[in-house]
C-alpha cells in the first residue's frame, strides 16, 4: 500500500520526559528517564508503590481551556492534556479547522482521539466525597467519567464535525486510534484525521491494582536504595514490571490529496498496518496472533521484512510480555531481527497513551535518522537482540515498525515510510 497510504502532517506529545516536543526529544536521545519518585497522591507509609512517570504542570500556560471555569467543570486532566497536544499538532500541520477560510473543511475531519482509562479519576473523587462527608457529585462528574468525552472535547474545541470516536483497546490505544484514522481516510470519510491518545492513570486504586496484579515494577530485596530511574528495564534480564505513567499524545493524518491540494508538508506515510485479537486470556499476551498482527501489517505495506529498519516494541518490561513481544518478532523476522527501540524504559507506560508518544518517537526518529537508546538494559540470553543500549545511534530508516498491544488481546501494528 506504501505510496497511497495516508501522510503524517503534524503531531505533538507531552510526557514525564518535558512539556515541549523538542525537550522530549532531546532527552530521550540522551537516554534521560522521566521517571521519578510519585508525588501525585499521598499514599500512606504502607502503599506499595513509590516511583511514577508523571506530566508537568501546564497550568500557567496560556489556553482557554486551562480557564479556572473550564477545569472547575473538566476536572480530570485527561482533557487538558488532550487538547493542548492537540492544539500544537493541529498547529504544526497548518490546518484550523474554523478559520472561516474552508467552510467544507471541518465536516471533513475525523477524530479518533481517544483514551484507555479516561477521567475515572473524577468520579473516583466524587465517590471519595461522598463516602467522606456525605457530598453530592459535580455536575460533571459523570460527563468526565466518559471515555468518549475525550474525543467529544476535542471535536467540540477544535470544531471539527466529521466521524468521531474512542478507538478503546487498552495500551494499544494510542496506535489503534491512528489506523483508526487511517481507516476513515481510506473510505473517503475524512479527508483529515486527529488521532492519539491520552492517559493520566496514576491514581491511587489504579496504581495498587496494577500491584495486586504483579504487572507494576516491584524492588527486589536488594534494590532498597534503587534510583527510580532505573526501574523500567524492558527486554532485560533483571525486569521486574512496568512503571506507571501518564502522557499525551496527538498525530494528524490526511490524505495524499488533500495535502497536495492545501500546500501542506509531509516526510512520512503510513505504509501498512494490522491488527488482530488473542482471542486467548485477559492480560497476558500470545505470541502466535501478535505474530499475525505484525505479518498482515507487513502485507499491507507491501514490504518484506529486510525493508524493515527498526522495530518500536511495546516492551512493558514485564517478564511475560517482553518474552512473548521477542517471541513473535522471532518468528516474522527469523535471524534478522531489526534494532528495537524500548521508548518505555525512559517514560515508563502511559497506558492508551504511550503507542501514541511512541510513534511520535519513532517518526521524529525516522526524519532524523536517529534511534534512541533503551537504558537500564542488562542482556537477558533467552532472548538475542539489539536494543540500542549503546546511547544513541545513526540509522538511516525508510521502514520503521510499531508495535502496541493491550489487555483483552488487542494488538496493533503499524508500517511507517519516510517518503522523502
Amino acid at each position: 500500500m506504501h505510496g497511497q497510504g495516508p501522510v503524517v502532517i503534524g503531531y505533538d506529545c507531552i510526557s514525564p520526559l518535558g512539556l515541549e516536543l523538542e525537550q522530549q526529544w532531546q532527552r530521550a536521545l540522551e537516554g534521560e528517564s522521566g521517571i521519578g519518585v510519585l508525588t501525585r497522591f499521598e499514599g500512606g507509609p504502607d502503599f506499595p508503590v513509590r516511583i511514577a512517570g508523571q506530566l508537568p504542570d501546564i497550568d500557567q500556560l496560556d489556553y482557554p481551556f486551562l480557564a479556572a471555569r473550564q477545569q472547575a467543570m473538566w476536572r480530570s486532566p485527561v482533557f487538558k492534556y488532550a487538547l493542548l497536544v492537540v492544539e500544537r499538532a493541529l498547529a504544526r500541520s497548518g490546518i484550523r479547522i474554523n478559520n472561516g477560510i474552508d467552510k467544507d473543511l471541518a465536516p471533513r475531519v475525523a477524530v479518533t482521539f481517544s483514551s484507555a482509562v479516561g477521567g475515572v479519576d473524577a468520579l473516583l473523587e466524587a465517590d471519595r466525597q461522598w463516602q467522606e462527608k456525605g457530598k453530592l457529585p459535580h455536575p460533571y462528574a459523570n460527563p468526565n467519567s466518559c471515555i468518549n468525552m475525550v474525543s467529544g472535547k476535542v471535536a467540540m474545541y477544535t470544531g471539527a464535525t466529521g466521524p468521531v470516536m474512542s478507538t478503546i483497546s487498552a495500551c494499544a490505544t494510542g496506535l489503534s486510534s491512528v489506523l483508526t484514522g487511517a481507516m476513515l481516510l481510506a473510505l473517503g470519510r475524512a479527508d483529515v484525521a486527529i488521532c492519539g491518545a491520552v492517559d493520566c492513570a496514576v491514581v491511587a486504586p489504579i496504581t495498587a491494582g496494577f500491584y495486586t496484579m504483579n504487572g507494576i515494577f516491584i524492588a527486589g530485596k536488594d534494590e532498597e536504595d534503587l534510583r527510580p530511574q532505573a526501574a523500567s528495564r524492558p527486554f532485560s534480564v533483571h525486569r521486574r514490571g512496568f512503571v506507571l505513567s501518564e502522557g499525551a499524545g496527538a498525530i494528524i493524518l490526511c490524505s495524499r490529496d488533500f495535502a497536495r491540494a492545501h500546500g501542506l508538508n509531509w516526510a512520512i506515510e503510513l505504509a501498512g498496518w494490522g491488527m488482530s485479537s488473542d482471542a486467548h486470556h485477559p492480560v497476558l499476551p500470545f505470541a502466535p496472533t501478535i505474530e499475525q498482527c505484525m505479518h498482515i501489517a507487513l502485507a499491507d505495506a507491501a514490504v518484506s521484512r529486510e525493508e524493515i529498519a527498526a522495530v518500536n516494541a511495546h516492551a512493558t518490561a514485564t517478564r511475560a510480555g517482553d518474552t512473548t513481544e521477542y517471541q513473535a518478532l522471532r518468528a516474522v523476522f527469523g535471524d534478522n531481527l531489526p534494532p528495537l527501540c524500548a521508548n518505555k524504559s525512559i517514560i515508563g507506560h502511559a497506558m492508551g497513551a504511550s503507542s501514541a508518544i511512541e510513534t511520535i518517537l519513532a517518526l521524529r526518529g525516522m526524519e532524523e535518522g536517529l534511534l534512541p537508546p533503551t537504558i537500564n538494559y542488562r542482556p537477558d540470553l533467552e532472548m538475542e537482540l539489539d536494543c540500542v543500549a549503546e546511547g544513541k545511534r545513526p540509522l538511516a530508516q525508510e521502514f520503521v515498525m510499531k508495535n502496541a498491544f493491550g489487555f483483552g488481546g488487542c494488538n496493533a501494528c503499524a508500517i511507517f515510510r519516510r517518503c522523502h
